[in-house]
């Protein structure tokens, strides 16, 4: 089985070229590139140039370029966050990137099939200008708190939705930036997904998250005290061997990326520790 890269998130005003030369000696073989709710005052050409240096010196890769904040609100975030998606599908090739992610949007405070047309109208010109150009486009499942019926996020919340997606939309250039911790949080059985789903990820984060059961039993779904938490691998509820299994065997071709500052233990001064811990423990399971 082709062995899986293993890579981890670059915040973009973390000064990114910088932070690739000093993770690279980790062992950290590819970096996704995360931007917040648009690119803000960044020069993405001179970005590309330093960011494709230091892969290029340190033998990495860029797996993905990735904006995350709501791109159907009728606002300037919204704006911003639109523009975001297509200077980094038009950026992508300077990068040596293939693949941008982001949230699929929603129309605030409506449902998910009452956002669907506004959501297939935005993207619909974009999936094209991806697949014209050899590019995809990955939705991170994140709720964000969204539910079914109302949000303010993101409309790719779980299976039923991403049926409805990709009816709406069949483009081969569209998928899922997927993750164990969003099942896990949702009481679904991650293994079963993946199994189902694999032929639309196109990106994983390794990313988990624990239950606290005793808590959950005691005060159930919807008291006030929070009884999942999000972590690093190997620190969660979810054996990751059979994940690397079935990627392996149903041929997965992309990369594995550490989204890190979600694990409450290992974080500040601890949060490179902690994802080169969860680098070693992802290694550990191929």
């Amino acid at each position: 089985m082709k062995k899986i890269p293993l890579g981890t998130l670059i915040k973009s005003d973390a000064d990114p070229a910088k932070a690739i030369r000093a993770l690279a000696p980790a062992g950290f073989e590819c970096f996704s590139l995360s931007f917040w709710e648009g690119l803000g005052d960044t020069d993405l050409p001179k970005l590309a140039d330093e960011v494709a240096a230091a892969a290029g010196e340190t033998g990495t890769f860029i797996s993905a370029l990735s904006v995350y904040g709501n791109p159907l609100r009728d606002d300037g975030r919204g704006v911003a966050t639109r523009g975001a998606l297509e200077a980094l599908l038009d950026a992508a090739p300077r990068f040596g990137c293939g693949l941008v992610s982001c949230f699929a949007g929603r129309k605030p405070g409506t449902s998910v099939q009452d956002s669907l047309p506004a959501w297939e109208r935005l993207f619909a010109p974009l999936a094209e200008k991806a697949e014209a150009s050899g590019l995809r486009i990955a939705f991170e499942p994140c709720r964000m708190g969204d539910i079914w019926k109302t949000g303010a996020w993101n409309i790719a919340i779980n299976p039923d939705a991403w049926s409805l997606m990709f009816e709406a939309m069949p483009s081969p250039a569209i998928g899922l930036e997927w993750e164990p911790c969003h099942q896990v949080e949702a009481l679904a059985d991650p293994y079963a997904q993946l199994e189902a789903w694999l032929p639309k990820i196109f990106h994983l984060h390794g990313k988990d998250a624990r239950i606290d059961r005793r808590l959950l039993a005691a005060r159930g779904l919807y008291g006030s005290a929070r009884w999942h938490a999000s972590c690093f691998p190997g620190n969660g509820d979810t054996d990751w061997r059979p994940i690397l299994d079935i990627l392996g065997r149903r041929g997965y071709t992309g990369t594995i990326d550490i989204e890190g500052w979600n694990d409450a233990e290992w974080s500040g001064d601890r949060e490179l520790e902690g994802q080169t811990r969860a680098l070693a423990y992802l290694k550990s399971c191929e």
